[in-house]
């Protein structure tokens, strides 16, 4: 089964930058997804790029966030600029093929 490692999370100051990074175990053709989640709200989606390279952000993040993805190294990448208080998260990120792939979430904190 394909799993995903991600890493890349941390503490940051508001206005700061943070790379994400999914590694997935092995070759996986699907769309990509960048997700977050914070105790007081439902997991929402922030970034996806389609197999056609084409991206798209929740409108909380455009202008701020870019997803891209390396398939020569299984690789998916958020990143995250100008970043807020209200960006404070855990980030998941998921492949949505034949399988609905998740990785365990990284923290990302922003202080303001």
């Amino acid at each position: 089964q394909v799993q995903l490692v991600e890493s890349g999370g941390g503490l940051v100051q508001a206005g700061g930058s943070l790379r994400l990074s999914c590694t997935a175990s092995q070759s996986i053709v699907g769309v990509r997804n960048w997700y977050r989640q914070t105790p007081e709200k439902q997991r929402e989606l922030v970034a996806t790029i389609f197999t056609s390279g084409t991206t798209t952000y929740a409108d909380s993040v455009k202008g701020r966030f870019t997803i891209s993805r390396d398939s020569a190294k299984n690789a998916l990448y958020l990143e995250m600029n100008s970043l807020k208080p209200e960006d404070t998260a855990v980030y998941y990120c998921n492949i949505k093929g034949t399988f609905d792939v998740w990785g365990q979430g990284t923290q990302v904190t922003v202080s303001s």
